[in-house]
Formats: C-alpha cells, structure tokens, sequence
C-alpha cells in the first residue's frame, strides 16, 4: 500500500485529498495542529489514515512525526509529500505589521522546507529504504505568480514556494524524487471563508481602508464562486500517480481573467485594479 503524508488535513484541499487518496488505496498520514480534529479526521477516515499532531513551524515535532512514519513505513518509502498547510495575512505593506509579515512566511514558506527536511529521506534520498521514489506536491496559488494590493504577504509566501519548487526539483532529481507545484484560484475552503473575520479596525483612519473593505468582499466573492476542493485533490491524485506529470498545474474559476493578466501590459492592469479598488493617485 502506497503511504502519503499531506500537511493541513483538517479542512480543505488537505482534507479533500486525503478522503481522495484514501478511497483510491493510499494510507494517508494527515498532519493537524489539534487533538480534537486527530480524533474527528480518525473517525471519519478510518484505519488507514494516521493523524499527525504539529504545527509546520515547529520542527522539533514535525522531526518527532517523520520518525513516527518511518517507522510505520517499516523500511519502504514514501509515496509522497503534499505541503498543503498555508494561512493567509492581508494589510497594506505601508502599514502590516513585520510581525505579521514573519507569521505567513514561517507558515507558508518555511513550513514546507520543514517539512520537506523531516520527510525528504522517507521519499528515497535514504538509499537504505525499498520501493520507488516518492514525490513532493507543494500547493501554491495563482497569487504565486500575480501580485493583488492588502494581499502581499501571502503573494509573496506563494512567489517563495514558486521559487523553492523549481530549485528543488532539480535538486533531487539527483535522488530521482519530483517537485509538482498545483496553484490555485479561489477554493471553497477556510482560508477563503476567513476574509469575514479579517479584522480591519486597525486601519480605521488608514487610506487604505476602503480598499480594504472593497478587497476583503471580493475574497468572500470569490470564496462563494470558488472550486470545490475535490477537483485541487484530483490534481493532487495526478500529480502522485502520473507517469509523468507536468511540473505545474493552475486550476483556476476563471481561466479567461488569468490570460488577460498574462497577456496584458503589467502597467494597464495596474490601472484596472487601482480604479476597482479605488487606489488612483489622490489629489
């Protein structure tokens, strides 16, 4: 039986693809930062799931959990990887606090490396370990190659992934283990959901706030119209068991907004957005 480790299991593209998995014949090792959803994950999935217990930035029990899966992998390796757990920060780079800055990228950027660090070898760069070389399926977003105003943190977090993905990849062909990036648009998951909670009240007096409030209806928009988390967990499922799978796959609600952005001069789409947002220069 093939065994996959997907981080951010509780809810979402990590859930949806380890229900996915699991009913096509993978065991499933799900990370989740809480006991409680370990218990509910456990009862809904059945034996073949293991819930993992950590937070991706706390290596010392992402290194703890690595041991775990070792040792259930009883000297065979790992099918694959999914680094799925991400969070999403918004505010205005003039005025998002460092701090806030630091907690998306600890989340979204180093998280994955940690995890990728701990599980590495289970996919075959350990020689000792028997059975074919795993995979590592990094999920981005189509904001990793676009960039919208109050949402630069986490652009930036996925532009990071973007840039790790390629540069691993061709590390570990050495080991003949693959790096597939699946990137995003809008998903109908918490992520998404969670714009209604953003709480905007610091920047009661910003000039951004308008921006703000227009930016934050249009992610709960889009979160509404988004795609069903199976259909990014079917992609998850290919980018595992393809012979040979592209290097990145873009899912998207609205493929005809992605070409124009990508046909279109980066100056013009600024003034589309700026007069969407109401970010033209003031007088």
């Amino acid at each position: 039986m093939r065994s996959v480790v997907i981080t951010g299991a509780s809810t979402g593209i990590g859930w949806a693809s380890a229900k996915l998995l699991l009913d096509r014949g993978f065991r499933v090792f799900g990370s989740v930062r809480k006991q409680a959803d370990a218990d509910r994950l456990k009862g809904e999935f059945g034996t073949n799931f293991t819930p993992l217990i950590f937070d991706v930035t706390d290596e010392a029990a992402v290194l703890a959990s690595a041991r775990e899966v070792r040792a259930a992998l009883n000297g065979e390796t790992l099918a694959g990887l999914v680094n799925n757990a991400g969070i999403a920060v918004s505010g205005p780079v003039l005025e998002l606090a460092a701090d806030e800055f630091r907690r998306q990228m600890e989340v979204n950027f180093i998280g994955p490396i940690i995890a990728t660090q701990a599980f590495g070898p289970l996919l075959g760069s350990d020689m000792s370990l028997r059975g074919p070389k795993g995979r590592i399926v990094m999920i981005s977003s189509v904001a990793g190659k676009n960039g919208n105003p109050m949402t630069s943190a986490y652009s930036a977090s996925k532009h990071a992934i973007e840039g790790l993905s390629e540069s691993l990849r061709r590390e570990l062909m050495l080991f003949g283990i693959d790096v597939i990036v699946i990137a995003p648009g809008a998903v109908k998951t918490p992520i998404w959901s969670k714009a209604e909670e953003v709480d905007i009240s610091p920047y009661k007096n910003s000039p951004y706030l308008p921006a703000l409030e227009k930016i934050r209806a249009f992610m709960l928009n889009l979160g509404a119209k988004g795609l069903p988390p199976e259909m990014i967990a079917e992609k998850v499922f290919e980018a595992l068991t393809l012979p040979k799978p592209k290097v990145r796959y873009t899912i998207t609600p609205d493929p005809v907004q992605l070409f124009m952005a990508a046909v279109l001069p980066k100056r013009t789409i600024d003034k589309i957005v700026a007069k969407r947002l109401g970010l033209t220069p003031q007088r």
